[in-house]
């Protein structure tokens, strides 16, 4: 296996291994690592079906059934994402960390792209300890102790709007998390926060909050802090949730993006 690192902060991509067949634990153990280290994992030429891309995230834990979006018959961890020329929306369109909305958030999710437009669909990739370093030693003392109120319910109910979907008898989860969350593995110190899910910081004022908020957020969307994924067919994208944000760029329509997910759970 070969590690190659695609920006200073943010993203590797490995080679020289095959994530379709069982693999041993030296391999998971260094898979487990470079994900941590990187925050972000990029394969090419992975001819997943539903049930290997399931075994090869089962590796690293329990998978999760995502609280919106159900899963094809006989395989309720599968997460599609796909877009085309009906979609009225499609799947992560802004900054976030996967579902942060849950009490126990994902360790990380695996996405597999088997149909992709000509051009676009591209994923973008932020680094949320490089977010960290780069605030002053004030504004990080500042933030930590902090917590933050995380909800499902506006960005799922906003979503279900625009694809018809009546969810008013739903009810969907939320938590409150620190604004600063050490990584479990590395130690490093992450900031925690997103435009999806992150309703207010509880200890501040309103208008403080949303100040903190959207200065936070402007950090996420600076470039120096990302990398950038340009799928192939049959590429795999496998990140951390603990350390990274990502968004989905939907430039192809009315072309097809299509693909699947699993995401997997982080140790109680």
């Amino acid at each position: 296996m070969q590690l190659k690192r695609v920006s200073p902060y943010v993203g590797a991509e490995v080679s020289e291994i095959d994530i379709t067949r069982p693999l041993s634990n030296s391999q998971v153990h260094d898979l487990h690592h470079a994900l941590a280290e990187h925050g972000v994992l990029f394969f090419h030429d992975q001819h997943f079906d539903h049930d290997s891309q399931k075994r090869f995230g089962r590796y690293f834990g329990e998978l999760d059934i995502h609280p919106n979006t159900p899963g094809p018959a006989g395989h309720p961890e599968i997460l599609p994402i796909h877009g085309d020329a009906t979609s009225k929306v499609v799947a992560g369109e802004g900054w976030h960390s996967d579902v942060s909305c849950t009490a126990n958030p994902p360790l990380g999710s695996i996405l597999h792209m088997h149909v992709l437009p000509e051009s676009g669909g591209d994923t973008l990739f932020a680094s949320a300890g490089a977010v960290y370093d780069s605030l002053s030693p004030r504004m990080q003392a500042y933030l930590e102790g902090l917590t933050a109120f995380h909800s499902g319910d506006r960005y799922y109910r906003w979503r279900n709007a625009k694809e018809g979907i009546d969810d008013s008898g739903r009810r969907y989860p939320s938590a409150n998390h620190p604004v600063v969350r050490p990584h479990p593995v590395t130690g490093r110190r992450m900031i925690y926060v997103n435009s999806f899910f992150t309703y207010a910081i509880n200890e501040l004022p309103e208008e403080e909050s949303a100040a903190i908020l959207q200065f936070l957020y402007a950090r996420f969307a600076d470039p120096m802090f990302q990398t950038r994924f340009r799928w192939r067919e049959n590429s795999v994208a496998f990140w951390d949730n603990r350390a990274v944000q990502h968004l989905a760029i939907w430039d192809y329509f009315p072309h097809t993006r299509s693909g699947s997910r699993v995401t997997v759970k982080a140790a109680a």
